[in-house]
């Protein structure tokens, strides 16, 4: 019986190391990337660890000729000395010789990564719990694009009721989009916790610190799709923090630039108009699902103590200049972030009027975009 199990158990794990789809996620090494800085990292990570090699061949090669030609049973006796001054210099300067010589392209390398340069694009990145907002800084601020990156796995995936596709969770509703062969610098920030972005085929990797703006930079050579995530655990929602950058030609570059900078010069005429409860409502289910529903759940039952129901209770049923404020300006020391700068005035007008009105709260008031608008621009 005993046999017969341990016979299933070997040819379960023949069929699994035999699976071509195993061998095609398994790796062992670090990657090449689609960047120079990428591959040159690369190529000084192979430099080091055949060094290495080199050296342990030799170290554990002598060890175990030592043991096997000296051994008792053979009758070896031990020699009888103290030290061995030309010895002990050897293998202090031999050593010394090793690591200066693998300082120099080391060190070379490193300047090379943390100098961006004359960049032709400068974007700001800013992680946000639990998503990132990017921002296309230029000299004309009417045409700024910027946007916030968020997941797009939907909770039903998550929660493992519905079958996962083949990126889960790493896909996002706003991809960063870059053009080939230019290089960009990225101003890497945080306007809460500590997260860190990552790429690893651009070789980029920054901490995002609140208060501070760390540089780095990418050239890449090859258009396609390339996918990170955040590096640093920044809280409940970290591992739904990922990255997406799309590079494309220049051309199609400037095409999409052209479509943000419109959609951003629509969504503020839009600010202006006249909005009815329903279309309040229906952006305000959207913007919601989006941006709140992570914490406080798309039944806005939330999470508490950390993350407040908001179902007939709280601020959602309270006066409306306070919960305008909250969702504006943030709570000091919860995860009750600030959205001033994530969203635009016409969807926190409409998240704040959704909650209110949305599980049964019925608070029957409204406020228009052009009024938290106003509050926006005065610091209100």
């Amino acid at each position: 019986m005993e046999k017969a199990k341990q016979s299933r158990w070997l040819v379960a794990l023949s069929l699994l190391l035999s699976s071509s789809m195993v061998y095609a996620d398994w790796t062992v090494n670090m990657r090449q990337g689609v960047t120079a800085i990428s591959r040159e990292i690369y190529e000084l990570h192979m430099l080091i660890f055949w060094v290495c090699v080199v050296i342990g061949v030799l170290v554990f090669g002598v060890m175990i000729i030592s043991m096997l030609l000296h051994r008792k049973s053979v009758g070896a006796v031990s020699a009888d000395f103290h030290d061995n001054t030309t010895v002990e210099i050897l293998w202090t300067v031999i050593p010394v010789i090793i690591l200066l010589a693998m300082a120099v392209p080391a060190t070379t390398t490193l300047n090379k990564m943390y100098d961006p340069g004359e960049a032709a694009i400068d974007i700001e990145v800013r992680g946000l719990q639990w998503k990132w907002q990017y921002t296309y800084l230029n000299n004309d601020p009417t045409k700024e694009v910027k946007f916030v990156s968020s997941l797009l796995t939907p909770r039903e995936e998550i929660l493992n009721e519905t079958r996962k596709r083949e990126h889960y969770l790493l896909d996002v509703d706003n991809e960063l989009v870059i053009p080939v062969n230019t290089r960009v610098r990225f101003l890497v920030t945080s306007g809460d916790t500590l997260h860190a972005w990552w790429v690893p085929d651009f070789a980029v990797k920054r901490d995002a610190i609140p208060g501070f703006i760390h540089q780095a930079w990418a050239e890449v050579e090859k258009t396609g799709i390339y996918r990170g995530q955040c590096a640093e655990l920044c809280g409940k929602d970290h591992g739904f923090m990922p990255i997406v950058v799309r590079v494309v030609e220049q051309g199609e570059y400037e095409t999409w630039l052209a479509g943000k900078q419109e959609e951003g010069r629509l969504v503020y005429e839009t600010v202006g108009k006249e909005w009815t409860q329903d279309e309040l409502m229906a952006k305000g289910e959207e913007v919601y699902l989006r941006v709140c529903a992570a914490c406080h759940q798309a039944n806005g039952q939330g999470l508490p103590p950390a993350f407040p129901s908001l179902v007939g209770q709280g601020l959602a049923v309270g006066p409306m200049a306070a919960h305008l404020d909250i969702v504006l300006n943030g709570k000091a020391g919860t995860s009750m972030q600030s959205f001033k700068g994530q969203l635009n005035a016409a969807e926190i007008a409409a998240v704040v009027i959704y909650e209110r009105n949305a599980w049964g709260n019925n608070m029957g008031d409204s406020i228009q975009p052009r009024e938290v608008n106003k509050m926006m621009s005065t610091g209100q």
